[in-house]
Order: C-alpha cells, then sequence, then structure tokens
C-alpha cells in the first residue's frame, strides 16, 4: 500500500472534521452537474495538510531509493554525502571512516561494521528522528570512540640508560639510597630485558613492585619517577574509597551511561599501551567490595590472565603485559594474601629530622618559590632556622606537613613585597 494511503487510513476518524452530510435532492442536483459541490474550509485545510504529508513522504522514499541504487555501499554505511572538503556529512558514514582509519584487530572491526550496518538499517525502516535510531546511535557513537581511541598498537619507546635514571630519582628524591638502588635493579632486569630481546613482551616475568610506608613519604611521586627513568607515561588509579569493582573493569555497554573501567581510560589517555600505572592505596578499598575488587586486581597483575583482560564496556580483549604496575599501600596486611603473592614489597622509610632539613632547603623551598612568583633572592632563610621549622613536625613520618609549612612562609612574605 502506499506509505499516504497507509498513513490516512490509520487515521483516527474522531479525529477528522466532521462535513454535513446533504440531503438526497442536492446528491442529485451534484449529480447532475446542476450545483457545485461545497467543501468545508475545514475540510480544505485537512486535505492540503495530508497532501504536503504525501508529497514529503513520497520525496524521502525517492532519495533513499537513489541513494541505495547509486550507493552500493549505504546499506552498511549509511548515506554517503560530502562537503566542500571531501569529508562525510552523514553521522553513520562519519562512524564508518573512523573504523577504516583506525588500525583495529580484524574481528573487532567486523563486530564494528556490523553494528554500523544495523544502526543503517534502523534508520532506513524508523526514520532519523525516531527514538529508536537516536538512542541506538548514541550509544553505537560513544562505543566506536572509545574503540578507536584506544592504544591498540601504539607503545612508547624505553629509555635505556641507567645513569639517566638514577639522576631523575636523585633529582626528585633525597635519599632514600636502598629504595633507590632496588628500584635501579629493577629497571636494569628490564631494561635488559627489552635489550636482549628486542622486544619488551617478556618484562611481565619481572616482579610487580609495590612500594609500603606512612602517608605523606612519597611513594606515589617515586612511582612517578620511575616511569620518567624509563621515559614512559604515568598514569595513577585511585583505589582510596573505591566501591565497585566495575571501577576497574567498567560496565556493559548497554546499561544507560555506560564507560570503560579505568584501566582502559588511563591507557586511553596515555595513548601509549605500555604506560606506567601506578595502583595508589590499595589498602584503602571498601571493606564491602574488597573481595571483588580483589579478584579483579588478580586478573590484572596475573600474567597469565592479563594478555586477555577483558573490560566489560570494550567486550573484546585487550593485552596489559606492557604495561608496568606500580602499587602502593600504608599497610600491605589490608591487601588480599592473593594479590600480595604477585607483588614485591619494597618498604618505604620515613624521614628522620636531618633528612628533612635537607629535603625542605634543597627540594621544597626553591620549589615552591617559584611557584609564589617570588625571586631567590627575596626569601632565604638561614640554616639555623631550619631546626626550629622541622622540630615541631618531628611526628610526622612524611613531609606533607613541612611542605605547607613553607607554603604558607612563602605566601606571606609575597603579601610583605606586593
Amino acid at each position: 500500500m502506499d506509505p499516504a494511503a497507509q498513513k490516512l487510513s490509520n487515521t483516527n476518524p474522531a479525529l477528522l472534521p466532521q462535513v454535513p452530510t446533504p440531503n438526497p435532492d442536492e446528491k442529485a442536483a451534484v449529480a447532475r452537474g446542476d450545483i457545485p459541490m461545497k467543501i468545508d474550509d475545514s475540510l480544505k485545510a485537512t486535505m492540503a495538510s495530508e497532501n504536503e504529508d504525501m508529497q514529503k513522504m513520497h520525496l524521502v522514499a525517492s532519495a533513499e531509493n537513489f541513494t541505495i541504487q547509486n550507493n552500493p555501499n549505504s546499506s552498511t554505511i549509511g548515506m554517503n554525502i560530502v562537503n566542500d572538503h571531501g569529508k562525510s556529512t552523514d553521522q553513520i558514514r562519519q562512524l564508518g571512516e573512523k573504523i577504516e582509519n583506525a588500525s583495529l584487530p580484524k574481528q573487532l572491526t567486523e563486530a564494528l561494521t556490523e553494528r554500523i550496518s544495523r544502526l543503517a538499517l534502523i534508520r532506513q525502516s524508523a526514520g532519523f528522528m525516531s527514538s529508536t535510531f537516536i538512542i541506538e546511535y548514541e550509544q553505537t557513537s560513544h562505543y566506536v570512540n572509545w574503540i578507536v581511541n584506544m592504544p591498540w598498537n601504539k607503545e612508547s619507546k624505553d629509555i635505556l640508560d641507567l645513569t639517566k635514571a638514577k639522576e631523575i630519582m636523585d633529582k626528585s628524591h633525597y635519599g632514600l639510597e636502598p629504595l633507590k638502588q632496588r628500584v635501579l635493579e629493577y629497571i636494569a632486569s628490564l631494561m635488559l630485558n627489552i635489550k636482549n630481546n628486542k622486544s619488551s613482551d617478556n618484562i611481565v616475568k619481572a616482579p610487580i613492585l609495590c612500594i609500603v610506608g606512612l602517608a605523606g613519604t612519597g611513594k606515589t611521586t617515586f612511582a612517578k619517577a620511575l616511569a620518567d627513568s624509563l621515559g614512559r607515561s604515568f598514569e595513577r588509579v585511585a583505589f582510596g574509597g573505591m566501591v565497585d569493582s566495575r571501577v576497574l573493569r567498567g560496565q556493559s555497554r548497554y546499561f544507560p551511561d555506560a564507560e570503560p573501567g579505568a584501566i582502559i581510560k588511563k591507557l586511553t589517555h596515555a595513548k601509549t599501551k605500555n604506560p606506567v600505572i601506578c595502583l595508589d592505596e590499595l589498602d584503602r578499598v571498601t571493606e564491602t567490595a574488597r573481595a571483588d575488587i580483589m579478584g579483579v586486581l588478580i586478573e590484572i597483575l596475573d600474567p597469565e590472565q592479563n594478555v586477555t583482560f577483558i573490560d566489560h564496556y570494550i567486550d573484546y580483549p585487550f593485552s596489559l603485559q606492557n604495561i608496568i604496575f606500580i602499587g602502593t599501600a600504608n599497610n600491605a596486611s589490608s591487601v588480599s594474601t592473593a594479590v600480595l603473592d604477585r607483588l614485591e614489597i619494597i618498604h618505604m622509610p620515613s624521614y628522620n629530622d636531618e633528612e628533612k632539613i635537607v629535603i625542605g632547603r634543597d627540594f621544597i623551598l626553591p620549589k615552591i618559590v617559584k611557584q609564589t612568583g617570588l625571586l631567590p633572592t627575596q626569601l632565604q632563610i638561614d640554616q639555623d632556622v631550619w631546626g626550629a621549622l622541622v622540630r615541631p613536625l618531628g611526628y610526622d613520618p612524611g613531609i606533607r606537613g613541612l611542605d605547607r609549612l613553607i607554603t604558607n612562609i612563602c605566601r606571606k612574605s609575597a603579601m610583605i613585597i606586593i
């Protein structure tokens, strides 16, 4: 049946204008042609509207038929409309181009192409303004954007230089020689593995470090120094207060507002498949979700399992074997035993007063002076004063309190100078 006729046949009779029924004599006169048939104004408006709708439907059908006949790919990736720059302006076509231009696994490309084909069929059958198409398009577009931005084949080149690695750690952290030596040995084993095998694929056999120490002792910043030593991107996943394992491995894309988990997000942000990811405060997850989170963490850290890690949103295996994971914790006893079995614990020592003086004078003060906008000659702290600054902080194992104190001094000095 013609679409316009179908539309008219489905019209609710109650909504049609009521036309007065002529008497038999008037009918006969109209039939003989003696008098013209009278048409009510409301009926004229209705007929004009129906005629306009019918013309629109025929135009849309003609355009779709022309597209299908002249574009063989229209059934899979939509109407081929291009702008003056040669780029497609059709939304479905743009998604297809993103998939074609991305370097994706073959099976994933086929699955995405099939989904784009289904989206094109929905638009053709339901219309591009239908709620079904809009919802499906939003979900598909969101999913494709995440997929094409993942670093499937992008890998940064490591800096194989122990001397430079030592300089970077010395520049960011004072003392901690036993810890630095341990990290240098670890980096040396990674470098030797990469150098001899011409690939970083075997670094999974190296132990995964976990730095354990009191708050404020520099565990996270030390993990970043390790990333800088290798020339890799650094990403941090905060476990403090984590309440659901889906934070790590995502939620099915069929749920509204679903997104990938933290691991995939960090990889996408790093734009390489071999960053250094710090699993910060492993002991701070909530008690109710501890078992589930630790279960996912085992899969992430286990070399036998993480080569085919599947995020629930991406729903396709992605290898985590090139990532260097560095954990931190204040108390290792709060971490699952199964997770600890996959970690090499390194204890971060606390700082004594002499070390705090050197850190405050040579590391914190120059940094805060620069951040405050002061010149080095505008604020100087005598050596005798440092003992008085550090001593009240003796109970603090870290340097956060000293950092806040020096920051306040610099701000007050800036206010006096201004």
